[in-house]
């Protein structure tokens, strides 16, 4: 009998506000080592905590675009445990009353569509940052990220296969980074993964014990994790043993998990209601209010773009893979006279040169004005595509006027029937063997001539008027 997986997935986010969740120091990454704290966020004693209202607003938008039933009162406990980079030895979370219980993300599978339940979304403050020497036998901490504001997003173990974990979070990094409630960068911390994987028998109910496999830093990794943990257990199980309830850290460049330490079945943490802060209430008008204002999420958008601009599909999942790409796609659509020429430009040549680049889309920085005015260029016919590569290289790279850039360069498309017969008559005369096949019912042969015109006519022939001529010439 074969095997199946189960998996949850839990998400730390990293709020964007400007400063802590319950001070007023600013929250922002790459700081001098403890250089962002005060009272509040290190734990001094007699340090009151006061609740950012933004932090709220980041986690309403969150579980409003998830479809969460939002709580009318939300409450805050204290999560007790003694770790060097947490200096009150407690670390304000929500346990009994969190602010988003109940919703769902859908992703596409080989299969088709799925829900993925989320069990809830709480808000939480982030830890320091222990600093391990290389060399020397001590650590240090950096208090910085004390109190920096998160949301643990915690799904249902709806979670299939190692696919369906990395197009879960895919689809849930599109939906924050739209909402602009995180930059999610994976690799400052701002957006952790902690997988709680099982299998269980092909059928049954129950899968066995999970275990929790935290420290992964890529989705790809989450993959390899998943894959990886499931084997082992598979492996476990058949050769009689039991799988014991722990946590382990997921070592990527070896591509294993390694114990970190037992679990029992028994809560580990002690939680008691935090006296510091008084309930939240949260009101009809509120929730209301922030419902109004959420953007136009990814997945609209994809089917906007396919509906209303006869877009693929394919480049409408590239066009929304980043506010900004989609930012500069709707700026271009709206100046240019055919949104899928915008498209084609900037989910072909854009996207390729931004991973050729490495540059993040946060710092795309393409003028939609002059790639409207390429859009329109290659439309009308004045120069082909193969030009347009070229140029929108040069708009991209360089940010040169495309008008400019072609006339200077000659590029225009070579649309002059006389040049365009003398051109293929030239070909004709050279590639003997060609026309013969061709006469001969091989096809492939009008292709090779094709490119041999194109050749002649240094890339810049009008392809349809090329295709005219070499019909007649060669059929007549």
């Amino acid at each position: 009998m074969s095997w199946e997986m189960v998996a949850g997935v839990e998400v730390h986010v990293e709020l964007a506000t400007k400063t802590k969740v319950f001070c007023g120091c600013a929250n922002a990454f790459g700081a001098e080592p403890n250089t962002f704290i005060c009272p509040v966020c290190t734990g001094m004693p007699g340090a009151l905590p006061t609740l950012n209202r933004q932090v709220v607003e980041y986690a309403l938008r969150a579980g409003l675009a998830l479809g969460c039933d939002i709580a009318p009162q939300t409450a805050f406990d204290r999560k007790n445990y003694f770790y060097p980079d947490l200096p009150k030895a407690y670390q304000i979370s929500q346990l009994s009353l969190p602010i988003c219980q109940n919703g769902s993300l859908e992703i596409e599978t080989k299969q088709g569509t799925k829900q993925i339940r989320i069990r809830q979304i709480h808000i939480e403050e982030d830890t320091g940052k222990l600093m391990h020497h290389p060399t020397q036998p001590y650590t240090l901490v950096d208090f910085n990220r004390c109190g920096v504001p998160l949301l643990e997003i915690v799904s249902q173990p709806d979670i299939s296969d190692a696919d369906e974990a990395i197009a879960y979070l895919e689809n849930l990094r599109e939906i924050l980074l739209f909402l602009g409630v995180s930059d999610c960068k994976m690799q400052e911390g701002s957006l952790r993964v902690d997988l709680n994987v099982s299998v269980r028998r092909q059928g049954s109910k129950e899968p066995s014990v999970p275990t929790e496999l935290k420290n992964i830093n890529s989705f790809q990794a989450v993959g390899r994790a998943i894959r990886w943990e499931a084997a082992r257990q598979i492996q476990v199980l058949e050769a009689g043993g039991k799988i014991q309830r722990e946590t382990r850290r997921w070592d990527d460049a070896n591509n294993r998990g390694i114990v970190l330490r037992s679990k029992e079945e028994a809560e580990q943490y002690r939680y008691m209601p935090e006296p510091d802060l008084p309930v939240l209430v949260i009101d009809h008008g509120w929730i209301e209010r922030v419902q109004r204002e959420l953007p136009e999420l990814p997945r609209e958008k994809r089917i906007r773009y396919q509906k209303e601009m006869g877009i693929s599909h394919q480049q409408a999942c590239t066009l929304t893979g980043s506010p900004q790409m989609a930012a500069l796609f709707e700026q271009t659509a709206a100046l240019c006279r055919n949104p899928r020429e915008a498209a084609h430009l900037i989910a072909g040549e854009v996207a390729r040169l931004c991973t050729e680049t490495a540059t993040r889309p946060e710092d795309l920085k393409v003028d939609a004005e002059k790639l409207a005015a390429l859009a329109d260029m290659i439309d009308s016919g004045r120069i082909n595509r193969t030009v347009g590569k070229e140029v929108a290289e040069r708009i991209f790279r360089l940010n040169v006027d495309p008008e400019t850039y072609v006339a200077e360069h000659g590029l225009a498309m070579v649309s002059d029937p006389n040049v365009v017969e003398a051109a293929v008559r030239r070909v004709l005369r050279e590639q003997t063997k060609s026309v013969a096949d061709y006469r001969n019912g091989k096809e492939r042969a009008f292709g090779y001539l094709v490119g041999q015109v194109m050749k002649s006519l240094k890339g810049k022939g009008d392809p349809a008027l090329v295709h005219r001529v070499l019909h007649q010439l060669l059929d007549g």
